[in-house]
């Protein structure tokens, strides 16, 4: 019994060849309202009837603000890169955002990236996104929606 807990444990702290020292968690894409809220209220429920509203009245939206997850183990700077795909009318648009982050949590961090302005209002609507973690020139981790390709 021991050693197969010993071998169970053994297992699970191997580390693939290579393997990311980062990795992105989870992406949340929301709509900004004109005041640069996302939500009337602090409740996932309120936010998500917010953002289905905001969705349906376009003229009311300012931008879009994507909070990101993420993990390091290493605790050096990195750069988070955020591809756009969209249309406007019939026209395909894309944009790309990027900024540093630091890592600040032993259990993660949250970073917030914003779309705002005359940028966003000439992009149209969005289709499909991907959020890359650099490390320098390096590409440490990356998370899609699912229509990008």
């Amino acid at each position: 019994m021991w050693l197969l807990a010993g071998l169970t444990g053994l297992a699970g702290s191997v580390q693939p060849v290579g393997g990311a020292t980062a990795r992105l968690v989870k992406v949340l894409p929301h709509f900004m309202d004109q005041q640069g809220r996302v939500a009337l209220n602090p409740s996932l429920y309120e936010r998500d009837a917010y953002q289905a509203y905001l969705r349906k009245h376009p003229a009311e939206r300012s931008g879009m603000k994507f909070d990101v997850q993420w993990k390091s183990r290493e605790t050096t700077r990195l750069t988070l890169h955020l591809e756009l795909r969209g249309n406007h009318g019939k026209a395909g648009t894309t944009a790309t955002l990027q900024q540093p982050v630091k890592h600040s949590g032993l259990f993660g961090t949250w970073s917030k990236i914003e779309f705002t302005g005359e940028a966003y209002q000439k992009f149209g609507e969005l289709s499909a996104w991907r959020a890359t973690l650099w490390d320098g020139d390096h590409q440490v981790a990356e998370q899609k929606s699912f229509l990008w390709e």
